[in-house]
């Protein structure tokens, strides 16, 4: 197969059966993105600003100006290999950064501007970035930081020099000082494309380091859960996720413009329900990829089909599972509008989902192995496969190992330990597989917490609380909740008896909002006399879990 052309399969097991990574021996993403379509002058990107103005940009417009943004880059001295900072909501400055980086042979360091300052300095100064782009949001954060950044040389704010002050560079004026037509950078699949970062239970965040290849894989997915239906000049595309997330970076936006379709930009703070028909109305939107959360907020409108004008065709969805009840409100709600659920993490690309356009869909199931991977439900402990209908640790095998990640960045022990012996990649999320070949997901085998779409590990939650001098102690599970899936509780040992609990609650939340993101704070605290410990002094989460009557699958 090619990549220029995505194949058509009318079923299922044929697409299983014969699909396989024909990856190029040559491959840039800026290049796939923007160059290799039958009409280059065709709009690639409308950016709706927050004041309802609106921008447009042809897949031309953006080559033009990522070749000036990648010039300015090269001057600063960014070469191959550099890693560079993207602290940018869903403005065109993103993507146009990304694509800069991979001209030059930068490697993109993908920041939501949620974060707050721990999170920012840590995963700058682990990825030992020479510069980042940023928002203006964010540029205050970033200034205060940047002396515990060493490598960071450069930080790019959006504006131009009547905005920007200080010493940071002026975007606009990078991009009015530099010619476009520069020469791209030789790159492979195998060549660094990102770092992404991903939250563990027991430790500091991992970097999870992949090449060009991933790109693709994501490509490839995306064509599998927006039902086939990805076609130039025909297709648009909106998410609200941030664009850091990978499933909105590189399974939304990348991928439909590996595929010539339009993308929606809009960051807006916050999602409002009626803004959001209202945003899909205007713009056309056919594909759109919606968290769990988001879906779920969907449902508050009645009547979406009768009130808005919509283009809907499909839903996609990831990061958590879907319950039953949302697919059932979408079938009842739409006339023809699927609603697809997908599964992926950071480090292995997407890899199983539903798509109506070849099976059936079953209501709170993960769906079946997307084309080119082969997935096993293995014993956690002796990695043996496990028989249909018995629960177990996810583990993938993919047709070409490129299209999953490099390393764990400077984590070579965390690497090896992600492959079994006979070289399954291990998830790390207990699942079962029914006759059929459904798969079902069960539970975490670790803390990861799955909130809003968010994987949040508690440990970086537990430390954050912890600088605030009355906490003592703090241990952090996940609880159900209806809207976000999980809601984040922390349980606080105080360090005296002498405390205010309701004031003591808020600047324990707005202390997490601002080292860590407005997705991490813990919307539930308790406060607790003691909490249980191991004999090293370990918060033992598994008893917080068994205080709120959650039973680890694991146990059933």
């Amino acid at each position: 197969m090619t990549w220029t052309v995505m194949p058509t399969f009318d079923e299922y097991e044929r697409a299983r059966e014969t699909f396989q990574w024909d990856l190029p021996e040559s491959f840039n993403p800026a290049v796939d993105f923007l160059r290799k379509h039958d009409d280059t002058s065709r709009t690639a990107l409308r950016y709706e600003q927050p004041d309802g103005g609106l921008e447009t940009y042809s897949f031309d417009d953006l080559d033009e100006r990522s070749d000036r943004l990648a010039a300015a880059l090269a001057n600063l001295g960014v070469e191959a290999g550099d890693r560079v900072g993207v602290v940018v909501p869903q403005k065109p400055q993103n993507p146009l950064t990304h694509l800069a980086n991979w001209k030059v042979g930068a490697v993109s360091v993908p920041l939501t501007v949620l974060f707050g300052r721990d999170a920012l300095q840590y995963r700058l100064a682990d990825s030992e970035a020479v510069a980042v782009v940023v928002d203006p949001s964010v540029r205050e954060t970033v200034e205060e930081i940047r002396g515990e950044c060493p490598d960071l040389e450069h930080v790019i704010e959006l504006g131009d020099g009547a905005s920007v002050d200080g010493d940071a560079h002026a975007f606009e004026d990078l991009l009015e000082a530099h010619e476009p037509g520069i020469d791209v950078y030789d790159a492979t699949p195998e060549t660094p494309t990102a770092i992404m970062y991903t939250s563990g239970s027991t430790g500091p965040p991992k970097g999870v380091r992949h090449s060009h290849a991933l790109w693709l894989g994501r490509a490839a997915a995306a064509y599998n859960y927006f039902d086939q239906g990805l076609e130039a000049g025909e297709t648009t595309v909106w998410t609200p996720a941030d664009w850091a997330w990978g499933a909105a970076l590189g399974g939304t936006l990348f991928a439909a413009w590996h595929h010539g379709c339009t993308v929606v930009g809009w960051p807006r703070d916050g999602f409002d329900p009626e803004a959001a028909y209202d945003l899909m109305e205007r713009h056309g939107v056919t594909k759109a990829f919606m968290p769990p959360t988001a879906l779920r907020m969907l449902m508050a409108v009645d009547d979406p089909e009768g009130e808005f004008d919509l283009s809907l065709e499909t839903f996609a969805s990831a990061g958590e599972p879907l319950t039953s009840e949302v697919v059932d409100w979408v079938d009842e709600t739409f006339a023809d509008v699927a609603v697809n659920e997908f599964y992926g993490q950071t480090e292995l690309n997407l890899v199983v989902g539903n798509s109506e356009a070849w099976f059936d869909t079953r209501p709170g199931s993960m769906g079946k192995p997307f084309p080119g991977y082969e997935l096993a439900v293995l014993d956690p402990d002796t990695h043996a496969e496990l028989a249909t209908g018995e629960v177990g640790e996810l583990a993938v095998k993919p047709g070409d190992r490129r299209v999953f990640f490099d390393e764990y960045w400077k984590l070579p022990e965390k690497t090896a330990n992600k492959q079994t012996e006979s070289g399954w990649f291990r998830t790390g999320d207990l699942v079962k597989r029914d006759d059929d070949g459904y798969l079902w997901f069960v539970s975490r085998t670790d803390d990861v917490i799955l909130t809003s779409g968010y994987r949040v590990g508690p440990m970086e939650v537990e430390e954050a609380i912890l600088h605030h001098s009355e906490a003592e102690q703090a241990g952090v599970i996940g609880v159900p909740d209806e809207t976000h899936g999980e809601a984040i509780k922390a349980y606080v040992q105080p360090a005296s008896d002498d405390y205010d609990p309701e004031r003591l609650r808020e600047e324990i939340r707005d202390l997490v909002r601002d080292r860590l993101a407005e997705y991490e704070y813990p919307r539930r605290i308790e406060f607790v006399d003691e909490l249980p410990t191991t004999t090293t002094g370990k918060i033992q989460r598994r008893s917080l879990r068994d205080r709120e009557g959650l039973v680890d699958a694991a146990d059933e």
